[in-house]
């Protein structure tokens, strides 16, 4: 997996390629402890992101969380096997896909 970070002031947008799974999944949970704190906003571009397990889900879950009380996660770019995921499992529900 490739993390990407762009920061714009407090704004925040990492775009995730490759696999999001139990293996990948606490790089780009320790990226976003690091990144969080200072963050505004965070915008993940999941264009390039091929596949999501429940690992990746808990990670994009902590991150909806933390992000909440501030300015807000969005995913952009959901490809339609990831977004099949989120429909599944509830997550298209209470995250912002655009």
């Amino acid at each position: 997996m490739t993390i990407t970070k762009k920061q714009n002031g407090p704004a925040l947008e990492i775009a995730v390629e490759g696999r999001l799974d139990t293996m990948t999944s606490p790089e780009l949970e320790n990226e976003l402890k690091t990144c969080l704190g200072s963050a505004d906003s965070l915008v993940l571009d999941c264009e390039k992101l091929d596949y999501i397990s429940s690992a990746g889900l808990r990670v994009l879950l902590n991150a909806y969380k933390a992000m909440n009380g501030k300015g807000g996660m969005r995913l952009l770019h959901v490809n339609e096997i990831v977004r099949e995921v989120f429909e599944v499992t509830g997550f298209a529900d209470v995250l912002t896909i655009e």
